[in-house]
This record gives structure tokens, sequence and C-alpha cells, in this order.
């Protein structure tokens, strides 16, 4: 099978050749995401991201969103306070961080050719905010702190925040040859926000951005994003509109098999964990062969992806990435 014709199998819980294979890092650090309308930094972004389509070849490409983590409003000023959370609003369409994301896109997409399946990564509007606290001011209490004062004002802010990325989402479809969105979200981490507040809260717009996706392509991957202390009632996103899932099978302690049963019998990703010093990052070849054999021996390989839990590290040899491929062809084979 092209690639193309492997992803379209995967999407359509159908037999493939072998299981499609994706994994990705970022280009620069943390801070440096939101600061993509420095030309420097764009630059450099838009090298690692074309220098790793060439070296890996991926059966799919996830265009990372480096440099536009912030979106202008949030960026603006330090928020602490819920009247400074009042003056987050929408841009609109000529704002350079909406401009330059789709010149880079396009760039991308233009780079990656039509004979892979590109993917754009988008966050949930609460998670751009979320992201901006935690990443750039390193305060890792305010968005629950501020949530939990005021749940309007957040909500409102995070409505502002979509009304932009519904503009990005038309523009990149209308001006790039993407092929879907790559979605990440997160529940709020609070044990306060159970699943009758996340429905109430964060749930309606999280469907309104996805209905409005799926205007353009259905072909949409949910991120349910992760890491360390950061985790998610997967249940609360089983019925969400979307063609395949991605979530933290190391976090969540949730493989591939039990999350397909959960999403439905939708297509999954993923099943190695990201950190460093890991399999993916440490394992051997043999190693490797063999978790691949025991991912696929359980979930089978209709709908089945691999990949890891969230972004990996730089330091993961593109060989090691290449060899997931040999291995899940050695599975099929087998």
């Amino acid at each position: 099978m092209d690639k193309k014709e492997r992803m379209d199998h995967f999407l359509a819980n159908e037999e493939v050749d072998r299981v499609p294979v994706g994994f990705w890092h970022h280009f620069v650090s943390f801070h440096d995401h939101y600061l993509g309308l420095d030309d420097t930094i764009y630059n450099k972004v838009v090298a690692g991201q074309e220098k790793f389509i060439d070296e890996v070849d991926p059966d799919f490409v996830k265009i990372m969103s480096d440099g536009f983590f912030g979106h202008p409003s949030v960026c603006k000023k330090v928020i602490t306070t819920v009247d400074d959370l009042k003056e987050v609003k929408s841009v609109g369409p000529d704002d350079p961080w909406i401009r330059k994301q789709v010149a880079y896109v396009k760039e991308i997409c233009d780079h990656a050719g039509d004979n892979v399946y590109k993917y754009y990564n988008i966050f949930s509007p609460l998670q751009y905010i979320r992201l901006r606290f935690e990443e750039y001011d390193e305060d890792f209490t305010k968005f629950v702190r501020l949530f939990e004062e005021n749940p309007k004002v957040m909500t409102q802010a995070a409505e502002n925040i979509a009304a932009d990325i519904k503009i990005l989402i038309k523009k990149l479809y209308e001006e790039t040859s993407i092929d879907g969105i790559y979605y990440s979200v997160q529940s709020v981490q609070s044990k306060d926000f159970d699943h009758k507040k996340h429905q109430e809260l964060v749930e309606p717009l999280d469907l309104e951005l996805l209905d409005y996706m799926n205007q353009f392509s259905k072909n949409v991957m949910l991120h349910i994003c992760g890491y360390g202390k950061y985790t998610n009632d997967l249940t609360w996103y089983k019925d969400y509109p979307v063609k395949a899932f991605n979530w933290a099978v190391y976090s969540e302690h949730i493989d591939l098999a039990e999350g397909k049963k959960i999403f439905n019998g939708a297509p999954v990703l993923g099943g190695f964990d990201n950190s460093e010093g890991t399999l993916l990052d440490r394992g051997t070849d043999g190693e490797i062969s063999a978790e691949v054999k025991k991912i696929l021996d359980k979930a089978g390989t209709k709908g089945v992806a691999l990949g890891a839990d969230c972004t990996i590290s730089q330091n993961v040899p593109v060989s090691r990435l290449k060899y997931m491929v040999t291995a899940a062809d050695q599975y099929k084979n087998d």
C-alpha cells in the first residue's frame, strides 16, 4: 500500500499491509513555542519540520504548531486575575498570528507533497490559555484557580479564542493542502471538575469546534493530553465526533486494546511511552520488536497505529523511528 491507502484503511478499521507508524517532536524550547512571529524562531521551526519529514519519511505528517501556542490576547500581558482574563478577545482574520500560521502550514504541506496525509496541531481554546500559564508564565496553579474563581469569564475567554480558531481552520482548508486536524484537549485538572462540570463548561465548545472542523473534513484525530500527574477520564471523550483517538497509555494506564473498546471501536494511535529513558528512548531493536508484538497481539492490526503518548524527545534517533516501521512490517509478515 502507499501511505494514503494505508491510512485510509487504518481510518476505516480495515486490514493494512502493516500498521501505520507516527511520531513527532518539538523543534524549539517551551518559551519559543510562543514566538513564531519572530523570523528566527519561525525559520527554525520550518527547517526542523522539513528535515524531520525528509529523514523519517512518516506514514502521515503531524505538523507541529511550535511558535503558535500563544493566542495573541493571552500573550499581550501576564494574566493574573479574572479581570485580566476578561481582556482575552478575538483578534480577527488579519492578525499575524493567523496569517503567518497559515503561511507556515502551507509551506510544510507543499514540502510534504500530496502523497501523504498532513494533519495540523490545533489546541482546544482552553488549552491555549492553560499552556500559556504553565509553559511560559511557569505558574501551574493559575489556570484551575481562575477557572474555579469565575467559570463564566474563563469560558467566555475560550469562546473568544474559538472564534479565531474557526477563522484559522477555514483558511487552512482554503489556502493549504491540509488533510486533517489533530485536536488536542485536556480535562480541567481539578477534583472539583467532575463529568457534569466537564459537560457543562468544557464539552460544548469542544463539540462546536469539532462540528465546524467536520464541515471541511471529517479526518480529525483527538489527542487527549496526559503526562505525569495530568490524567483524564477517557470515557468523557468517547462520543466526541472524531475519526481517531490518541491518549497517554502510560499516564492513564489504559492500553490500545482497552481504549479501542472505550472509544466504540474507533481507530486508535499510540502504545509507547514518550518519556525520556523509556523503551522508545533506550530500548534495543529486539526490545522494540517485542513490544510491538505485545501491543498488536492484544489490540490487533485493524484500526491501530503505533505512536507515543504525546510528543517524543528530540533525542530519539531517526534510526529508532525508522526501525519502528521495520518492527511493524516484521509483525505483519511473521
